[in-house]
């Protein structure tokens, strides 16, 4: 892999916009991770991804695109692919919702359940969309829970991967004020443990988002997927927008569930290789937060500019957590062995 010099940069961030008959401004756009793409063709080298948190042990799938017919429509009820999902979760399919990835979910929960006025909470650092999502709705967000509208749980939470029990997670819900909702991103808990999970349990106010994207490593897919109360499912499935899961995304996520036992070899596989890093890191003095998932923030004691772009230039892209409004932490995958081996080699190098 050859070496090139790199000069960190950051894309300027969304000017507030002016709309004649909306809401005077807009919120940021939120910074996400997983932007190898771009980067590789900016820069002209290959990269080894340890921004994008995705399963390096995914079960194997038999699935081709070029089985898909394009020649009609999806069913926009998605009757099928509910059935499948309900068979899995025990669940029954007007319980549950569908979405162009967890956050179109967000999107659609919140705009569904609050109105300019209300307040949101949650816990920081978090991911940014609920947040986001949430002032879109003209919601503001509120540092007393038992005044907010909805609260906002990552479980495992992202960038830090901690995990509360189901027990915390269901105080936290019996918590909630009259007419409170609860929502809970699972995203990484099938890579952490499920036995921690909400998944089967009907209690007012929650719901409950999943993510393929994380679990089967399929980002591209772009498929999400939640549990609810009918009548807040039937809400946000009124307000999502037609065909938003297609073919492709519909038939891979068919095969996907027919794998989901196999999601136990994966968290085998993460806890092991995840447990080698926390080691190798240890050695090289570096502080991480007690991850239960597939990916560790690790801290710093100094601003990770630098080391962002020396690692670049080595051909390895980590997530700068600035945007989780901490500048001197990092987030990092959990990947192969040989990938895993790749980044220690790298922050021997980088560090200072």
């Amino acid at each position: 892999m050859k070496s090139v010099t790199i000069l960190l940069f950051r894309a300027d961030p969304p000017k507030e916009k002016r709309v004649i008959g909306v809401r005077e401004s807009t919120p940021e756009k939120v910074i996400h991770g997983g932007n190898r793409k771009y980067l590789e063709k900016k820069l002209g080298i290959s990269l080894l991804d340890f921004s994008a948190s995705l399963n390096p042990f995914p079960p194997a799938i038999s699935w081709s695109p070029e089985e898909i017919s394009l020649t009609s429509y999806p069913d926009d009820s998605y009757g099928q692919l509910k059935e499948a999902i309900g068979a899995v979760f025990r669940r029954e399919p007007e319980e549950i919702a569908v979405g162009n990835g967890s956050i179109e979910l967000i999107r659609t929960f919140c705009s569904c359940v609050l109105k300019p006025g209300d307040r949101f909470a949650l816990e920081v650092p978090t991911f940014g969309e609920y947040q986001y999502s949430a002032r879109l709705a003209g919601a503001e967000c509120t540092t007393l829970p038992s005044t907010a509208k909805v609260r906002f749980l990552c479980n495992p939470n992202n960038p830090t991967g901690r995990l509360i029990s189901r027990q915390q997670v269901l105080e936290i819900q019996g918590s909630l004020p009259q007419g409170g909702y609860l929502f809970l991103d699972e995203a990484f808990i099938e890579l952490a443990d499920p036995a921690q999970s909400l998944v089967d349990s009907r209690v007012p106010g929650l719901f409950l988002a999943r993510s393929l994207t994380k679990s089967f490593a399929v980002p591209g897919i772009r498929f999400g997927y939640g549990f609810g109360s009918p009548d807040l499912v039937c809400r946000m499935e009124a307000v999502r927008l037609p065909w938003s899961i297609n073919a492709y995304a519909e038939s891979f996520a068919l095969q996907a569930f027919r794998q989901y036992a196999l999601l136990e070899q994966s968290r085998t596989a993460i806890t092991r290789e995840r447990t080698w890093l926390l080691t190798r890191f240890r050695r090289l003095g570096i502080t991480t937060d007690p991850s239960h998932t597939n990916f560790l923030l690790l801290h710093l004691s100094y601003p990770v500019n630098t080391l962002i772009s020396n690692l670049l230039s080595r051909g390895i892209l980590v997530r700068d957590c600035a945007s989780f409004g901490l500048p001197a932490a990092i987030r990092v995958a959990v990947r192969t062995r040989e990938e895993n081996e790749a980044l220690v080699e790298a922050l021997e190098t980088c560090l200072p």
